[in-house]
């Protein structure tokens, strides 16, 4: 056989062995520094597991600036590497509502988006000097056995840049996705158990309904009677929202032992108690609720204080007469601080989410406990003023000019995470005799709790002309939505599993901007350059290959 046809039949069959083994192994390589092509473990496991095939519209896509582009890419590419793990079992299009040109059936296209919940985006923007204003829908449609969920792409903290908020986005397209699907995939053996205690507040159960209608997605949830005898079992999680009765001994004992032995606590709690409030003002009383020494145990100290915060949200206020109408005007009230500070710790549960309103807010100190990790997740901002309780609450203040030095307090810890192995408070007091001795233990596995200084921050307002519950975080006075849901949820998400979906929040893509100005000074030269090198590079490699060809065959 000569040369030439024996390699020729040797590629071929290195080819028919390379297509027959890719039918066996699978195996795809990421190469960025920062691996963005690769996902996280609980989600690629979640897609190789997929009881039935799942359909994605994406709506984010047609004629966008290149931030919005990139946004679209990463989608693009993280649905690709979600259909490749998950063996063709996801199909997705993307919809670009523009290309309609029937302008009726374009808005009901638009219409009918809105009523599924995918918000807009009226997207400005500046390229070569022309000013554009285009509405989008930077967001998808998850469907799966005829239920639908939406996605919302474009998230990200609104104090940020742009270009950062954008980034930000990028970088949770995984955690987004991956979210929709599990919501949509779990069944009823894998879902996890969340448990909300009862009898312990006096916030109506209408205030916490956006919270659990959305817990309700993903777990089974379950009423905690803490009247009822025996232990705190049989769940994953425990939310104590908003307590404002005491706990008894009793209670308190059932409350360590359901942590020590490996159970997750998230609590919302107050400092102070706070009536209602007049212009000439009320007083936040000392709040006692009988969890000081649990927490000290569990190295924490919560303080009977109030936070005003120089950075914080506004109410509506009467600040004078125009004629004889009331001027109402929205002005700043410093103890509705907005919390936009997490720390430094990069955790999944407060990375890249938006500000999260708080009212009435106390401090807490941490304090040496043996063997536990302790996390800030929620700090104020340094610019901060903090009163002893009991201390008086007027909304008349808000009609003066503050101080700006006397804000000067720095930043103060409103919300930790916990993790380690918890020492039980009642180590060395359970006597042979006491009937809770049995089962009892002073120190158990590892768990984690969440303590959050304000009980308010899961406590949505209502609509009481519809009747109906605002958004959790959603401010009636300025039509924002805070991250107050968004916090609660991967809250509870990590304290669940932070090995598990969560865990793609973690992410992180480095933003790498080009320098405007030089780009603008060089555009026509690298225009040019793209034009003409192409033609240049081919156009050489000819002449090479003719010099070449003479040499070898010319005479």
């Amino acid at each position: 056989m000569k040369p030439a046809s024996l390699r020729t039949l040797l590629v071929i069959t290195a080819l028919l062995a390379v297509n027959i083994l890719s039918s066996f192994v699978f195996f795809r390589l990421d190469l960025t520094q920062e691996k963005r092509y690769t996902l996280s473990q609980a989600t690629q496991t979640l897609l190789t597991n997929l009881p039935d095939d799942i359909h994605i519209d994406v709506y984010l896509t047609g004629d966008l600036p290149p931030a919005f582009k990139r946004l679209e890419n990463a989608v693009r590419e993280t649905l690709d590497e979600f259909g490749a793990r998950a063996d063709k079992s996801i199909t997705y299009r993307f919809i670009n509502p523009d290309l309609i040109t029937n302008v009726e059936e374009k808005n009901k296209l638009i219409d009918k988006l809105q009523q599924r919940g995918l918000l807009p985006t009226n997207l400005f923007a500046n390229e070569s000097g022309k000013r554009t204003e285009k509405l989008v829908f930077p967001g998808a449609i998850v469907s799966y056995k005829g239920q639908e969920t939406v996605v919302q792409l474009l998230k990200g903290n609104k104090a940020a840049s742009p270009q950062e908020q954008l980034n930000q986005s990028y970088e949770g397209v995984e955690f987004q996705l991956a979210s929709a699907i599990r919501k949509l995939t779990q069944t009823k053996e894998n879902r996890r158990r969340v448990g909300l205690l009862y009898g312990h507040t006096q916030v109506p159960p209408s205030r916490f309904a956006d919270l659990l209608a959305s817990v309700q997605q993903n777990y089974d949830l379950f009423i905690i009677d803490m009247t009822k005898p025996g232990p705190i079992a049989g769940l994953d999680v425990m939310i104590v929202p908003k307590p404002d009765k005491p706990f008894s001994e009793e209670e308190i004992f059932k409350l360590d032992q359901f942590v020590v032995n490996g159970g997750r606590a998230l609590f919302f709690v107050d400092g102070q108690r706070v009536d209602s409030v007049g212009n000439e003002g009320t007083y936040a009383q000392p709040l006692s609720l009988n969890l000081d020494d649990l927490f000290f145990r569990w190295g924490i100290r919560l303080n009977r204080d109030v936070v005003k915060d120089f950075y914080c949200a506004p109410i509506p206020l009467n600040v004078g007469n125009l004629g004889d109408k009331p001027n109402i005007q929205l002005v700043s009230w410093r103890f509705y601080p907005l919390l936009n500070n997490f720390g430094t710790s990069g955790n999944p549960i407060v990375r890249n989410i938006d500000a999260v309103l708080g009212r009435f807010i106390s401090t807490i100190d941490t304090v040496r406990a043996s063997g536990i990790q302790k996390t800030p997740l929620l700090l104020t901002s340094p610019y901060t003023q903090v009163l002893k309780a009991p201390a008086l609450i007027s909304y008349n203040e808000a009609r003066q000019q503050p101080d700006p030095e006397t804000y000067n307090q720095g930043v103060k810890l409103i919300g930790c995470l916990l993790e380690g192995r918890f020492q039980s408070l009642f180590a060395n007091r359970i006597l042979p005799g006491d009937p809770r001795a049995a089962g009892f233990r002073a120190e158990g596995i590892a768990s984690r709790v969440l303590i959050c200084s304000d009980g308010d921050l899961i406590v949505n307002d209502v609509d009481y002309k519809r009747n109906t519950p605002y958004p959790l975080g959603f401010d009636r006075f300025t039509r924002n939505t805070f991250a107050n849901k968004d916090f609660a949820l991967n809250a509870i998400d990590y304290l669940v599993d932070p090995n598990g979906v969560i865990a793609a929040r973690a992410r992180t893509i480095t933003l790498r901007p080009l320098d405007k100005i030089r780009v603008d000074a060089s555009r026509t030269s690298w225009q040019l350059l793209n034009l003409i090198g192409p033609l240049a590079l081919v156009g050489f490699a000819g002449f090479v290959w003719q010099v070449i060809r003479r040499r070898k065959y010319g005479q």
